[in-house]
This record gives structure tokens, sequence and C-alpha cells, in this order.
């Protein structure tokens, strides 16, 4: 079925930050379904995520964040394997995406194995990987760094955070 023409792969690159290829070849095992190519595509993005999982991550940036009016900042160590990883656009926009969802929704945690067991906190609220993402509430701040994982094909993973709020 010869259903792959490029102004779909092109659109499919866009929405997914996927490689031609994979674009391509999503499309043809998809049968030609734009819908069922994308969720191929974040499938193998999620697979590739969890190859990448156990590798060093070590390099990165510091993103910091201060919020209109100098009320709130936030500050997020955001690594990765490679400097050069780094310094991409898409690496340095998933950072400064983490710093406003920090400054936004003021989690606590980095993911649910950091809530202390005698806690009574929702870790969909106080976990900032389980938190809905600010700018894209039907997707978790996790799913946003595993997509980006997939573009940049390395580990990433948030080290720490920190949120300043004047009188706190």
């Amino acid at each position: 079925m010869q259903v792959s023409t490029t102004a779909i792969i092109k659109e499919l690159r866009g929405k997914t930050g996927a490689g031609v290829i994979d674009c391509k070849k999503a499309l043809l095992e998809a049968e030609g379904s734009f819908e069922k190519a994308i969720e191929i595509l974040n499938q193998r993005g999620l697979a590739l995520a969890h190859k990448k999982a156990d590798r060093a991550a070590d390099q990165g940036i510091i993103e910091a964040y201060v919020h209109q009016g100098g009320q709130i900042a936030a500050l997020v160590e955001v690594n990765c394997e490679t400097d050069f990883v780094a310094r991409t656009d898409e690496f340095k926009e998933l950072a400064h995406n983490l710093a406003l969802q920090i400054a936004a929704m003021s989690p606590q945690f980095i993911s649910p194995e950091d809530i202390p067991q005698e806690t009574d906190t929702d870790p969909k609220i106080a976990c900032l990987l389980l938190q809905p993402f600010i700018k894209d509430p039907n997707k978790t701040v996790q799913e946003i760094i595993t997509e980006t994982i997939a573009k940049v094909k390395e580990n990433i993973k948030i080290r720490r955070f920190i949120r300043f709020e004047l009188g706190y």
C-alpha cells in the first residue's frame, strides 16, 4: 500500500519528532492511519526510553525560571548522557518546561519512590513525574520526558529541583 507521501511523513515527523525513516515505517505498519502511526511511534519511544533507563546521565543543564513579578522561582537540574544533547533545542526546551512546571504546580518530590512511607500524600499531586503537564494536561511530565528521550536518543533524568516562593 503506497501511503507514505512526503507531506504526511513531514506532518508525522513534526508531531512526533521521529526520524523520516521511522515515520515512513510506522505509516506502512499502520496501513496509512495517521493516528495509529503516532501510537506506534510513541510505543517505540517508550521502548527506547526503557532500554536507556539504566544508562548514566551525568551531563545536562540547570534551568532557572523566575515568574513575572519575581514572587516565584524554580531551579531544576536535568541530566542526559552527553553534553552534545544538553546543548540541543529539544533538551533546553524540556528543561525550561520542567522549570515552568515546578513553578506552577509546586511538586514536593520527583517520583513516588521519593515519598516517605509514613506520608499521606497523593503521588499524582506531590510527584513531578506524575503531574499532568501544564502545556498538555492529557500527558504526564514523565510522558513528556519519554518523548524527548525518543527524540534525542539518550537517557534523561531529573536530578533535583527547588521552588522558591516569596515569604515561604
